[in-house]
């Protein structure tokens, strides 16, 4: 879980610099769409993790469904991230 929100917050804040100087630069504004995708993805990743993290910790019925859920959108990241070559 520590890992998915560190880089969450890495893609958040370089989202916000990317938002601060994309009228300076317009090398930027071919960047901001992948990045956005990416911050969607990590933040959502992250939401995910943490309710898996919760429901492991408090013991609740719904515990593996969240780590299937977990286990999914990691997955997912890896085939969207992995190089096509």
């Amino acid at each position: 879980m520590g890992s998915t929100v560190s880089i969450a917050l890495g893609l958040l804040m370089t989202g916000a610099v990317f938002l601060l100087l994309n009228d300076s630069d317009s090398r930027l504004a071919d960047e901001s769409r992948p990045l956005m995708a990416t911050c969607l993805i990590s933040v959502l990743l992250a939401g995910v993790a943490a309710a898996s993290f919760f429901s492991e910790l408090k013991h609740l019925r719904w515990r593996y469904l969240a780590h299937a859920v977990l286990v999914s959108g990691l997955a997912f990241a890896v085939w969207t991230y992995w190089p096509k070559d």
